[in-house]
Protein backbone atom coordinates (compact mmCIF):
# COMPACT_ATOMS: atom_id res chain seq x y z
CA UNK A 1 0.00 0.00 0.00
CA UNK A 2 1.47 3.38 -0.57
CA UNK A 3 0.53 7.17 0.31
CA UNK A 4 -2.14 8.31 -1.88
CA UNK A 5 -2.45 12.24 -1.42
CA UNK A 6 -4.97 15.04 -2.36
CA UNK A 7 -4.63 16.38 -5.94
CA UNK A 8 -2.48 19.73 -5.44
CA UNK A 9 -5.64 21.62 -6.25
CA UNK A 10 -7.31 20.12 -3.06
CA UNK A 11 -4.04 20.81 -0.66
CA UNK A 12 -4.29 24.13 -2.26
CA UNK A 13 -7.98 24.71 -1.41
CA UNK A 14 -7.27 23.55 2.08
CA UNK A 15 -4.73 25.64 2.69
CA UNK A 16 -7.06 28.84 1.10
CA UNK A 17 -9.60 28.55 3.41
CA UNK A 18 -8.71 29.52 6.85
CA UNK A 19 -10.79 27.81 9.35
CA UNK A 20 -10.00 25.87 13.19
CA UNK A 21 -6.85 23.78 13.07
CA UNK A 22 -5.98 21.61 15.96
CA UNK A 23 -2.27 20.64 16.23
CA UNK A 24 -1.54 17.76 18.09
CA UNK A 25 1.95 17.49 19.47
CA UNK A 26 2.49 21.40 19.71
CA UNK A 27 5.19 21.82 21.67
CA UNK A 28 6.11 25.21 23.60
CA UNK A 29 9.51 25.05 22.31
CA UNK A 30 10.44 28.02 19.69
CA UNK A 31 13.14 25.55 18.48
CA UNK A 32 10.07 22.80 17.50
CA UNK A 33 8.93 22.81 14.03
CA UNK A 34 5.42 21.92 15.84
CA UNK A 35 5.29 25.27 17.10
CA UNK A 36 6.42 27.12 13.96
CA UNK A 37 4.20 25.24 12.23
CA UNK A 38 0.77 26.47 14.13
CA UNK A 39 2.37 29.67 14.27
CA UNK A 40 2.55 29.56 10.06
CA UNK A 41 -1.36 28.40 10.27
CA UNK A 42 -2.38 31.18 12.72
CA UNK A 43 -0.35 33.66 10.75
CA UNK A 44 -1.89 32.32 7.21
CA UNK A 45 -5.32 33.61 9.09
CA UNK A 46 -6.55 30.03 10.71
CA UNK A 47 -7.16 30.12 14.71
CA UNK A 48 -4.87 27.83 16.19
CA UNK A 49 -5.95 25.40 18.78
CA UNK A 50 -2.57 23.72 20.55
CA UNK A 51 -3.32 19.74 21.98
CA UNK A 52 -1.05 18.48 24.19
CA UNK A 53 -1.62 16.59 27.55
CA UNK A 54 2.24 17.29 28.72
CA UNK A 55 1.50 20.99 28.51
CA UNK A 56 -0.15 23.25 30.98
CA UNK A 57 -3.57 25.17 29.72
CA UNK A 58 -2.12 28.08 29.51
CA UNK A 59 1.36 27.28 28.15
CA UNK A 60 0.85 29.06 24.34
CA UNK A 61 -1.21 31.68 25.23
CA UNK A 62 1.75 34.27 24.18
CA UNK A 63 2.76 32.18 21.02
CA UNK A 64 -0.47 31.07 19.85
CA UNK A 65 -3.12 33.23 21.91
CA UNK A 66 -5.10 30.07 22.71
CA UNK A 67 -5.59 27.37 25.22
CA UNK A 68 -3.75 24.69 24.84
CA UNK A 69 -5.78 20.91 25.80
CA UNK A 70 -5.00 17.77 26.28
CA UNK A 71 -7.02 16.01 23.82
CA UNK A 72 -9.22 16.67 20.74
CA UNK A 73 -12.12 15.51 22.88
CA UNK A 74 -11.21 18.10 25.59
CA UNK A 75 -12.03 21.27 22.66
CA UNK A 76 -15.11 22.56 23.45
CA UNK A 77 -15.80 24.10 19.85
CA UNK A 78 -15.65 22.08 16.34
CA UNK A 79 -12.65 21.83 14.63
CA UNK A 80 -12.02 21.62 10.76
CA UNK A 81 -8.51 20.36 10.36
CA UNK A 82 -6.26 18.04 12.74
CA UNK A 83 -2.76 18.80 11.97
CA UNK A 84 -0.44 15.48 13.62
CA UNK A 85 3.08 16.04 15.43
CA UNK A 86 3.14 12.94 16.76
CA UNK A 87 4.97 9.50 15.98
CA UNK A 88 3.40 7.01 13.42
CA UNK A 89 2.23 4.51 16.03
CA UNK A 90 -0.09 7.47 17.43
CA UNK A 91 -1.84 8.46 14.42
CA UNK A 92 -4.45 5.57 14.54
CA UNK A 93 -5.74 7.16 17.89
CA UNK A 94 -5.56 10.71 17.03
CA UNK A 95 -7.68 9.86 13.70
CA UNK A 96 -10.34 7.86 15.59
CA UNK A 97 -10.58 11.28 17.81
CA UNK A 98 -10.79 13.20 15.16
CA UNK A 99 -13.27 11.15 13.22
CA UNK A 100 -15.34 11.72 16.80
CA UNK A 101 -14.65 15.15 16.80
CA UNK A 102 -16.13 15.49 13.09
CA UNK A 103 -13.13 17.20 11.72
CA UNK A 104 -12.95 16.88 7.78
CA UNK A 105 -8.83 16.80 7.46
CA UNK A 106 -6.48 15.06 9.16
CA UNK A 107 -2.61 16.26 7.59
CA UNK A 108 -0.10 14.17 8.89
CA UNK A 109 3.58 16.14 9.21
CA UNK A 110 6.46 14.62 6.88
CA UNK A 111 7.57 11.36 8.43
CA UNK A 112 3.56 10.42 9.90
CA UNK A 113 2.47 7.91 8.43
CA UNK A 114 -0.03 5.25 9.37
CA UNK A 115 -2.07 3.65 5.97
CA UNK A 116 -4.68 1.82 7.98
CA UNK A 117 -5.46 5.34 9.75
CA UNK A 118 -5.53 7.43 6.84
CA UNK A 119 -7.75 4.53 5.15
CA UNK A 120 -10.00 4.68 8.16
CA UNK A 121 -10.25 8.31 8.46
CA UNK A 122 -11.32 8.17 4.30
CA UNK A 123 -13.89 5.52 5.03
CA UNK A 124 -15.10 8.46 7.48
CA UNK A 125 -15.28 11.10 5.08
CA UNK A 126 -12.56 12.95 5.89
CA UNK A 127 -9.65 14.32 3.18
CA UNK A 128 -6.17 13.06 4.54
CA UNK A 129 -3.39 14.92 3.62
CA UNK A 130 0.40 12.20 4.96
CA UNK A 131 3.83 12.86 4.70
CA UNK A 132 3.34 16.58 4.00
CA UNK A 133 4.22 19.75 5.64
CA UNK A 134 2.21 22.91 4.90
CA UNK A 135 5.15 25.25 4.88
CA UNK A 136 6.09 23.32 2.34
CA UNK A 137 2.91 22.88 0.19
CA UNK A 138 2.70 26.90 0.65
CA UNK A 139 5.42 27.27 -0.95
CA UNK A 140 5.37 24.65 -3.99
CA UNK A 141 1.85 25.87 -4.04
CA UNK A 142 1.30 29.79 -3.97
Amino acid sequence: MEIVNPHDAEIRSILSRPTTVAVVGCSDNPARDSLRIAMLWRDKGYRVIPVNPALKPDALMGALGERCYPSLEAIPEPVEIVDVFRRSEFVAEVAHEAIAKGAQVLWCQLGVIDLDAARHAREAGMTVVMDRCPAIEYRRLF
